[in-house]
């Protein structure tokens, strides 16, 4: 008997990992079923741990490393409301029931065996989800197609999805899980769910889920929520910071005591809800607030690295012309040394000078650009250079400079030129033997 046991334990277990895989999304097996074995393979608590991680809250199992690890269960109560079927009345209802007892237990039975062996055969169809949305979309055409489409707002979307929406918006959520082969399952939904009070308060207060436990998707949220009869309702809500069942519907129920359970479920846990608001208010105040403390610090950052940008650039350009002012100041030094390097080496290869008795000798002044006098003697057979070449070893002559003589009024030839390149001599210039030159400045052209 041990061998059978231990199959069927295994081939659920197997099940319930592929449903929590489904539901959370996570690939790895192996973290699948370690977190439901952290919860004792509870599909519910195990997704709801899950989607709490998700939104930021730590999990249950994550506590300080000095306490043990636990799963609070004490919060969890949640109200269940049970509507079971008249009794048979008078003697010819008890007789009709009496009578057909044992035949509606030998066929449940029969069917309970059929199906428990069918798992071994055949896996259940049901336990692997390939379209959730699909699931949802189909039993929505199913459901207005044979009950109209005077009905509450279907949620077009997973299991999961709606958990995340509820929680995100801190909403009620509303699933109803529809029971096909259960006899009370169409008057249910004939005449509660679709009734327009009922439509009314479901719409106006809470996200509504519905799905068929014969669809994959359904199924598997059957047996997470592990209803016991149809029609089956349960009320989830954000409730310290887990979404929690907080009301279980089951049985035929009428419209006004839907209304009276589902507002009293509503009134009953409102305060969990306005306390989330206030926290999540406080939360996006606080967020907000450093945010802010946030962006002035970096405008502040932000001026305070341009002024130190615009002192570096500042800096830099100083920096710059005294390298521009330096290095002017050295180019002028060594021009100024190699002008008089220059000017010593014409001096030291002039020619010297004729004595006065020297009848091919030529007097020369030169007046130059300060008002000052130079006298010199120059043979007549030297070249006009001798004399440029004079002038420039001169201290006080100036850089570039032009000889004129005035009478006739000339630029004489000092230099090599196109027209002169071989300068003339004194004599051949038609210098006197005593003369008045004119030095004229050139150096600021």
């Amino acid at each position: 008997m041990a061998a059978p046991e231990e199959r069927d334990l295994t081939q659920e277990q197997t099940e319930k990992l592929l449903q929590f895989q489904d539901l959370t999304g996570i690939e790895s097996m192996d973290q699948c079923r370690h977190t439901l074995e952290q919860h004792n393979w509870n599909i519910e608590a195990a997704v709801q741990d899950r989607l709490n991680e998700q939104e930021g809250v730590p999990s249950v199992f994550n506590p300080p490393p000095s306490r043990p690890l636990q799963v609070n269960t004490a919060d969890h109560r949640i109200y269940s409301y049970v509507v079971s079927r008249p009794q048979p009345r008078g003697l010819l209802g008890w007789g009709y029931y009496l009578i057909m007892l044992p035949f509606r237990f030998t066929y449940y039975t029969i069917l309970d065996i059929f199906r428990f062996a069918l798992r071994f055969i055949r896996p259940d169809p049901r336990s692997r989800v390939t379209d959730p949305v699909g699931d949802i979309v189909s039993f929505m055409h199913i459901f207005e197609e044979k009950y109209g489409r005077t009905h509450p707002v279907f949620y077009q979307g997973t299991y999961s999805q709606a958990l995340n929406d509820a929680k995100r918006e801190l909403r009620f959520l509303l699933v109803y899980l529809h029971g096909d082969d259960h006899q009370d399952s169409d008057d249910f939904c004939r005449n509660t769910l679709c009734s327009p009070d009922v439509v009314s308060l479901i719409n106006n207060r809470m996200l509504f889920w519905a799905c068929s436990t014969n669809k994959p998707e359904g199924y598997r949220v059957s047996q997470a929520l592990r209803e016991n009869t149809y029609p089956f309702l349960a009320m989830i809500m954000l409730k310290d910071r887990r979404m929690t069942v907080v009301g279980r519907l089951e049985g035929l129920i009428q419209p006004d005591d839907l209304i009276n359970q589902l507002t009293f479920i509503m009134d009953a846990n409102q305060t969990y809800l306005v306390s989330e608001r206030l926290e999540r208010e406080e939360r996006n105040q606080t967020q907000v607030l450093r945010q802010q403390q946030d962006e002035a610090y970096l405008a502040s950052l932000r001026a305070d690295q341009e002024k130190e940008r615009k002192k570096q650039e500042e800096r830099e350009r100083k920096r710059q012309k005294e390298e521009e002012v330096q290095q002017q100041k050295m180019a002028e030094e060594r021009r100024r040394r190699n002008l008089q390097e220059e000017k010593e080496r014409k001096s030291e290869c002039l020619p010297p000078e004729p004595s006065p008795d020297d009848p091919e000798s030529v007097k020369i002044i030169f007046k130059l650009p300060n008002d000052s006098r130079v006298e010199r003697r120059f043979h007549f057979t030297q070249s006009l250079t001798v004399i440029h070449d004079f002038l420039f070893s001169l201290k006080e002559s100036p850089e570039k400079f032009q000889i004129e003589a005035n009478f006739p009024r000339r630029v004489l030839p000092c230099l090599p030129s196109e027209e002169w390149p071989n300068p003339p001599t004194l004599q051949e210039a038609g210098l006197s033997q005593t003369e008045v030159l004119f030095v004229q400045d050139l150096t600021d052209d």
